[in-house]
C-alpha cells in the first residue's frame, strides 16, 4: 500500500505530502527517517537482512531498525514504533546520536539516527526482513563495498566511527 510521506526543506521544515511512491526515485522529494542502532552488550550491531519484497535494496543487509515517519510524528516517536514493528523490541529507552542529511540518484532523506542496547530475542517482521544478526566491527568492515549491505548502511556506518572518535 502506498503510504504519504511529509516533504521538508533542506532545514527540515514540512512544506508538503507525497506519496513514497513518488518519493523514491524523485531526489527532490525530500522525505524523513529515523534509524536506530541496536548494540548487545558485548558491543555487536544488529544488522537486518532486507527482504526480498522490499522495493529498495531487497536481500541486503542494512541498520538495525530504519523506517520513515508517518505524518505528524517525531523522529523519536517514529524510532521506537519502527523498533516494535520490525523487531518487536518495545519500552527501551533511546538516545539521540546525530541527524544528517541523507542524498543519493535515488530518493533524499533527513535521517535522525538513535541508539539502544538489546541482547534479544527478536521478534522481526518476516514481511519486511529475511534475517537478524549480530556483527562485531570487524566483520562490518570487511563486508564494506563488497556490495552485501546497503549504501546506506555504509555510509551510516562510516557515521558511526566519526561520531565514536570525537
Amino acid at each position: 500500500m502506498d503510504e504519504f510521506f511529509e516533504i521538508v526543506d533542506a532545514a527540515d521544515r514540512v512544506i508538503g505530502r507525497a506519496l513514497r511512491s513518488e518519493c523514491h526515485g524523485n531526489p527532490q522529494l525530500i522525505h524523513r527517517v529515523a534509524h536506530v542502532l541496536v548494540f548487545d552488550r558485548q558491543g555487536r550491531l544488529l544488522l537486518q537482512k532486507r527482504s526480498m519484497n522490499k522495493d529498495v535494496q531487497p536481500g541486503k543487509w542494512d541498520t538495525s531498525v530504519g523506517g520513515h515517519l508517518d505524518p505528524g510524528e517525531t523522529y523519536a516517536a517514529a524510532a521506537k514504533r519502527e523498533m516494535f514493528e520490525e523487531l518487536g523490541i518495545a519500552d527501551l529507552p533511546l538516545t539521540f546520536l546525530y541527524a544528517y542529511p541523507m542524498r543519493n540518484d535515488f530518493e533524499s532523506e533527513n535521517v535522525a539516527t538513535f541508539t539502544t542496547c538489546h541482547d534479544g530475542p527478536f521478534l522481526f517482521s518476516v514481511s519486511e526482513i529475511d534475517e537478524v544478526r549480530f556483527w562485531t566491527a570487524q566483520e562490518i568492515d570487511a563486508a564494506l563495498s563488497s556490495g552485501i549491505l546497503t549504501p546506506n548502511f555504509e555510509d551510516e556506518w562510516a557515521r558511526w566511527q566519526r561520531h565514536q572518535s570525537l
